[in-house]
């Protein structure tokens, strides 16, 4: 399909994802906003009054995203999966502060009204749409990472402040906090939706399966399951991991030449002659120390806005795409995890190879293998990335510059993808079976969703 050749295209592609964002979050507070009408002598030059999200810079959703990425990195206590649902929400709610102006959002009050209750504004209501998103993404940071520190605490309302003083001088002090009232008050209905997917069960108390090929957990931790309910959570749009589970795996087996004896065993003799890049790959994916698994993505995100100068619409609707993929991907490959409960390569190796000393390259995750959620995550954000953006040609991924590691370069967003999942079977913590699979899995989330919003 032709992606962005144009206004209309983009516009008409921004009103299908709005739409379907705002049928779910069906409990915005209904409120009439009243409407500054700008006078003549208020309208001078340095003023900026448009209401195209079009002519503004990505500035405010990069500074954002830099806020996120710090948070994720201080972040203790929370499950890696877990920051599917902060990018997810966050893009969302930046998305939706530009509704009650511009061609993407203007359009769309009337009809919104009548599908759901949402904050109400008059067509001829001025906004500064920087300071919405602005006042939505510090709202959405301060109520979603609630163990922050004091001092990451003081950064978000640093930030907000200091971005909210920029925009005085470019607009009127009344449009300024007419839009920042709007922004929180779309930030509210977006994260008081968040609240009812389901999260807060991911953790409940669980028992893992006992017999031959089941996940049990592993050293040096053997901390329990990670999150067993994710895949209960409510998605972001309804239906989009419809039809999205494979079948079983390979089926298990302890006799030596048996597929899935020699699927462990490709493994295990492939963790005896890594490579340095293999080594490399392992290591740059995987992602904790760092910014999670679905933070690295964001990071990703950021670069590609930067890279292609996109605009504030663009950004913002790229936020909650990406975001969607990416959320919606975790569940469907937890749902998998927790119904096969497939036993990791360390404990075949371990138990059935007797190699009692091997271990995983990098730490091996307290969950089931199959899925491989790094397979699943990354084709599904990459496929959004590519609808957005098209092919953007080289790309290096600069992530864990402040790490020291090397930076890589990839050719397409499903290159980066390829080797996210790659590089777990390098890392010896997932089969290739699983990443083939995983990588498939996550195409059929994106695909549902792109169909969804008529992008396929």
């Amino acid at each position: 399909m032709k992606r962005f050749l144009n206004e209309f295209n983009r516009h008409a592609i921004y009103r299908i994802l709005f739409c379907m964002i705002f049928l779910s979050v069906s409990f915005f507070a209904c409120k009439k906003t009243e409407t500054p009408v700008l006078q003549s002598n208020e309208n001078s030059s340095n003023l900026q009054l448009n209401n195209n999200a079009s002519q503004f810079s990505s500035e405010v959703i990069d500074k954002w995203i830099t806020m996120q990425l710090r948070l994720d990195r201080d972040a203790v206590g929370i499950a890696n999966v877990a920051f599917s649902r902060y990018y997810a929400y966050s893009g969302v709610a930046a998305f939706a502060a530009l509704g009650p102006g511009t061609q993407v959002g203007s359009s769309f009050s009337e009809k919104l009204r009548t599908l759901i209750s949402m904050p109400q504004t008059d067509k001829s209501a001025l906004f500064y749409l920087p300071a919405s998103v602005n006042t939505a993404l510090a709202f959405m940071n301060r109520n979603m990472y609630t163990t922050a520190t004091a001092a990451d605490t003081a950064a978000i309302d640093s930030l907000e402040t200091a971005l909210n003083n920029s925009f005085i001088s470019q607009t009127n002090p009344e449009v300024l906090a007419l839009s920042n009232a709007y922004g929180k008050e779309v930030a509210t209905g977006v994260f008081n939706w968040s609240e009812t997917d389901g999260y807060k069960h991911a953790s409940d108390p669980y028992i893992p399966p006992i017999g031959p090929g089941l996940w049990v957990p592993k050293p040096p931790s053997y901390a329990p399951a990670s999150t067993p309910y994710w895949g209960n959570n409510r998605p972001i749009i309804s239906g989009d991991i419809d039809n999205t589970q494979p079948g079983a795996p390979i089926a298990y087996s302890e006799t030596p030449g048996s597929p899935f004896y020699q699927m462990v065993n490709q493994l295990y003799q492939q963790s005896h002659h890594l490579t340095p890049d293999d080594s490399a790959q392992a290591f740059f994916w995987r992602d904790i120390p760092g910014v999670s698994s679905p933070g690295h993505w964001l990071s990703i995100l950021q670069q590609v806005i930067q890279q292609t100068n996109s605009h504030l619409d663009k950004a913002a609707f790229a936020y909650a795409l990406t975001g969607t993929c990416l959320s919606d991907a975790c569940i469907s490959c937890w749902k998998t995890k927790y119904q096969y409960n497939l036993l990791r390569p360390v404990t075949y190796i371990r138990n059935v190879i007797k190699d009692t000393t091997w271990n995983a390259v990098i730490t091996t995750p307290a969950h089931p293998e199959y899925s491989c959620a790094h397979c699943v995550l990354s084709a599904a954000t990459a496929d959004a990335l590519t609808e957005i953006f098209g092919n953007i040609g080289s790309f290096t991924d600069h992530t864990y510059d402040y790490l020291g590691f090397a930076p890589r370069t990839y050719s397409s967003f499903n290159a980066i993808a390829d080797e996210a999942g790659h590089s777990r079977f390098y890392g010896g913590i997932h089969y290739k079976p699983s990443i083939d699979t995983g990588l498939l899995q996550g195409r059929k989330v994106s695909a549902n969703i792109l169909r969804m919003l008529n992008l396929h």
